[in-house]
């Protein structure tokens, strides 16, 4: 019963997007117009440093508007309507699926972009990808969660900034020291912890997201 839920909440979200595309290019244009910008200011960047630094803030401020319209965007009228169709796990896990797959292919077109115009300095492909990867479902999985929390406020999209942000600290900071080995060519073993923090936090985000989201819902 739940997955049948998540998969017809899935399909809705893809089928809104699809007819909305306006907010989905938007977004894509907003990327490529910071990579673009970032370009013309700074041409090549030798320091592999600021290029890894330089990339994870592109991919923030792009996940944190991907991702911000998840609840705040929704009318009351259509939260209504989804509380009586399906159950509060079903429409949390649906939502972070969604935010996943487009943080996903945002942060690949990010990093495609960013390596074209910017240059790419990464020694150990593999392992940066896989840091992308998994700051994607941590950045959509947190970003979503404090969307719906920010939704029952006012001041949704300033409150949604000052919470997501202690909460994605520790996530920013292993996922810097992960690809930063990866741009330099370390030893992969060395990152393998820092894999495994991430994907605790990942999972941990997750399940919390699944069972507070249920008491948010019922306000």
């Amino acid at each position: 019963m739940l997955l049948t839920e998540i998969k017809e909440l899935l399909k809705k979200e893809i089928l809104l997007e699809w007819r909305q595309k306006f907010a989905i290019n938007g977004i894509f244009l907003y990327v490529i117009s910071t990579v673009f910008v970032c370009y013309l200011s700074f041409r090549i960047i030798d320091h592999p440093a600021t290029w890894n630094a330089l990339f994870w803030i592109i991919i923030l401020f792009a996940s944190t508007n991907a991702v911000s319209k998840s609840f705040i965007q929704e009318s009351t009228g259509k939260l209504l309507y989804l509380y009586t169709l399906a159950s509060p796990q079903a429409i949390i896990l649906s939502k972070i699926i969604y935010n996943m797959l487009l943080v996903m292919v945002l942060s690949m077109i990010t990093y495609v972009f960013y390596s074209l115009f910017i240059g790419n300095l990464v020694q150990n492909q593999l392992l940066f990808v896989s840091s992308i990867l998994l700051g994607s479902i941590g950045f959509s999985t947190v970003l979503t969660m404090v969307s719906a929390i920010a939704s029952k406020t006012n001041n949704n999209v300033t409150l949604m900034a000052v919470l997501s942000f202690p909460v994605l600290m520790p996530l920013i900071i292993t996922l810097l020291k992960v690809s930063k080995n990866a741009v330099d060519g370390i030893d992969p073993s060395i990152s393998y912890k820092y894999l495994a923090v991430l994907l605790f936090i990942n999972i941990i985000v997750s399940t919390l997201s699944y069972l507070l989201f249920p008491y948010l819902w019922r306000d």
